[in-house]
């Protein structure tokens, strides 16, 4: 039997907005194999719950992927009892967000799943071992322009629309399945090149650099950590920064801003907006971008039609 909060998403979320705790947004992600992922889900709910860890986590026989809110005094109590879960999560690579001043999650999900990403791929592909290398952040920069590397974004579309390193590749796609089966011919007029693929943290790049080295493809990378490390690096280092736009996130933030720049525009009239909303006719939830004058205008729908179904 899986263990649950008992409590409705309603006093949920009421009790986290009433809490003073400063709170760090991490993800960290890991392939390697579960053999009781129930149990294993137990063991992380039991932790997670126990020091008030909020967020998203699925679990499956081939690893884990996280995306969890941490209180900041027991931040450090909790990163070592990730590593101690298990010896294949040992010093796994952390990624801190970006922000970390506005609320991500308000429950606690743990979940086991037949795959920790929904990837359609169905060739046996041993995602811990047969993968792209490891580019590390402080190398991005200097490749950007090098006519010799092309860089792939591996993300959503509305991901890609509201930020993504210049003159990055995009693979046009409604979800990663999509995406996946797209890649292989996107990418084979580049197969000389080295490729460079990148994703938020990491963890779309480990199966799909697996899927081109399993095809053939000899030079394929991938950032170590993604974007946010990315951003973490060159703000520290106050490097040029090379992702225009803002960052997706999957939670309340919905995007972390991590350039001064907004590239997107609002999809009613045109202007100048990232701001990603979901259309408040709960029959059509569309996710869509919508400045601060068309959220008067519309109140939070997406048009004239669906306002109207809900008056």
């Amino acid at each position: 039997m899986n263990l649950c909060n008992l409590l409705s998403n309603n006093e949920l979320k009421k009790k986290i907005l009433t809490e003073n705790n400063f709170r760090f947004n991490i993800s960290f992600y890991k392939y390697f194999k579960i053999k009781n992922p129930h149990l294993f889900r137990n063991l992380v709910y039991i932790i997670f719950n126990k020091y008030n860890v909020l967020g998203r986590v699925y679990i499956s026989k081939e690893g884990i992927n996280s995306q969890i809110s941490i209180p900041k005094k027991v931040y450090n109590k909790v990163i070592y009892l990730i590593f101690k879960l298990d010896n294949n999560l040992y010093n796994v690579h952390i990624n801190k967000s970006i922000d970390n001043d506005r609320l991500s999650f308000f429950k606690l999900i743990v979940k086991v799943r037949p795959k920790i990403l929904n990837d359609g791929i169905n060739e046996d592909l041993d995602f811990s071992k047969n993968k792209g290398i490891y580019l590390d952040v402080s190398k991005v920069n200097d490749l950007i322009f090098n006519n010799n590397f092309i860089f792939v974004d591996i993300r959503n579309n509305y991901e890609y629309e509201i930020g993504h390193f210049i003159n990055a590749i995009q693979i046009k796609s409604i979800n990663f399945r999509n995406q996946i089966s797209k890649l292989i011919k996107k990418v084979t007029p580049f197969k000389e090149k080295k490729i460079v693929l990148y994703c938020t943290g990491g963890i779309r790049c480990e199966k799909a650099s697996s899927l081109l080295k399993y095809n053939n493809f000899k030079n394929v990378y991938q950032i170590k950590g993604g974007i946010i490390s990315y951003i973490r690096y060159i703000k520290k280092k106050r490097l040029s920064n090379y992702f225009i736009g803002k960052n997706f996130v999957f939670d309340n933030r919905m995007s972390e801003n991590v350039s001064y720049s907004t590239i997107s525009k609002c999809h009613q009239c045109g202007s100048i907006s990232c701001n990603y909303i979901n259309c408040a006719n709960n029959k059509c939830h569309i996710l869509f971008i919508q400045c601060f004058s068309c959220r008067l205008l519309f109140n939070k729908f997406c048009s004239i039609n669906c306002m109207k179904l809900c008056l």
